[in-house]
Order: structure tokens, then sequence, then C-alpha cells
């Protein structure tokens, strides 16, 4: 695939910043609620597609304006003046967010509903307001959540998340925690520091172990055990053959810190 640039690009549904090897996208359609469009979409999809080929981007932030994290779809089709180029064969963002194998962090200041769990339940970490509320109400219009099962499970214990996508209720973000859902619910004037810190710590470990890692992670996630064991035997050969395990060992035995940037 040709090798992507943010370079004379337009982000409109998004807001996109990169600093200290963290990338942040930033939901930008508080006046919607933050619901994903297809611009939205796009631009999400371009943005991890970015991340995954650059190196030197080593964690990625998920935030949103406005007092809503994300309430789910919106599938108006509103113009656009938003020029990022589509990515071929990349609709789905849980696909993107799961295959990115690079730590992602929901930062969520607002509600989360519908569609948007997705987000949540794909990241490796989210972090919540205690104002914030979580729910599934499809089932109330008549719907099933159907794709967000896919994330939800994987996160939450089955009994809790059937009863919180069959009643269609909320949940507060203690609730939240308690299933599994979010890692940590805070104080609203604590989420920003708390983010960036999180951020800041892991983008300072090994990125390319990091992200080889996670790639065996979300692979044998879905293997039986006696398909796993092997299957991770082989990836922690292939990982001491890598540049960051030489460097990591290295470093340890020189008594330094390991330099990843080599």
């Amino acid at each position: 695939m040709k090798k992507l640039s943010l370079e004379g690009l337009k982000f409109e549904a998004t807001e996109l910043y990169i600093k200290n090897n963290i990338m942040t996208i930033t939901l930008n359609r508080p006046e919607k609620k933050n619901a994903i469009n297809n611009v939205m979409m796009n631009e999400i999809n371009y943005a991890l597609a970015y991340a995954k080929q650059e190196r030197n981007v080593r964690v990625v932030v998920i935030a949103a304006k406005g007092d809503i994290f994300c309430a789910g779809a919106d599938l108006s089709r509103a113009e656009s003046s938003s020029n990022v180029p589509k990515i071929k064969n990349a609709d789905d963002i849980s696909l993107a967010m799961r295959h990115l194998y690079k730590p992602i962090i929901c930062k969520i200041q607002g509600s989360v509903l519908a569609g948007a769990l997705l987000m949540v339940s794909n990241a490796t970490h989210a972090i919540a307001v205690k104002e914030a509320r979580f729910s599934a109400p499809e089932i109330k219009r008549g719907l099933w959540p159907f794709m967000v099962m896919a994330g939800l499970f994987r996160v939450m214990p089955k009994r809790a998340g059937l009863d919180f996508i069959m009643r269609g209720g909320y949940i507060d973000s203690v609730k939240a925690e308690q299933w599994g859902l979010i890692n940590q619910a805070v104080l609203k004037d604590d989420i920003d520091q708390i983010v960036e810190d999180l951020a800041i710590e892991l983008a300072k470990l090994a990125p390319g172990t990091m992200q080889f890692g996670l790639e065996a992670y979300e692979k044998q996630d879905n293997m039986s055990f006696d398909e796993a064991l092997p299957y991770l035997r082989e990836q922690i050969a292939e990982c001491f053959k890598g540049e960051d395990a030489k460097e990591g060992i290295a470093a340890f035995l020189e008594k330094r810190d390991p330099n990843w940037d080599k």
C-alpha cells in the first residue's frame, strides 16, 4: 500500500494532533453528539492507518468535544469539505482499532451510546469521568446491538453484558468499571492529567515489541489453549530476535535507559 501522508489534508469531523509520539484523534461534531457519519468514520480509519505505518506514533488517544463522547452512528448524508482519502476496504473502525496493535486510550468525557461502545470495548484502555453514562438502547427501538456484541463480550462478563443490552438502560461509570467496560472512573478535573500520564508512560515503552505483542494478543484471543501455547512460543523466539529486545537487554546489562529511537 502507498505510504500515507497527512500533508494538505483537511479533517472536518475530527481533529488530529501528534506530539511526543502520541496521536490524539478528537471527535469534533459536538452539535451532533459526535455521532459517527461517513466523514468521521473515514477520517478515523485514515488516522489509524497512518498511525499503524508510523513507528514514531506509539500511542493513540481517542477524545471528544462537547458533553457526549459519542452517540453511535449517524446515517445522515451531509455535504463535506473533508479531503481525507478513503482507505480501501476500511469501513469498520473497530477492526481498524483491533488491528492497529498499538495502545489506544479512549478518553471519555461524556456519555457513550449505542455503536460508540465499539470504540470503547476495542480500545486497549478506557478512562471515563464519573458523570459519564453508558447505554445500548437498541432494544427500546426494536433493534439489537449486533455489532457491539463482538467487542462488548470480550471485556464484560457475559451475564452483565446480556443484562446491559437486554434492558437497554444506562449504567454509570462506577458500574462500567466494575464490569470491565472501562479501566477507571475518574473526577472530571483529573481526566486530562490521568490520560496524559498513561499515554506518556505507554509511549516510553518499546514500540516495536508493543506492536508485536499486541498483534500476538489479538491473534491468540481467538485460539484454543492448545493452539495458543505453541503459537505464543514461536512469538517469544521472534521477539528475542527483534531490535527492541536487543536494545532493552543491552540497556539492562549496561545499567542505562533504553533508546527505542535507534
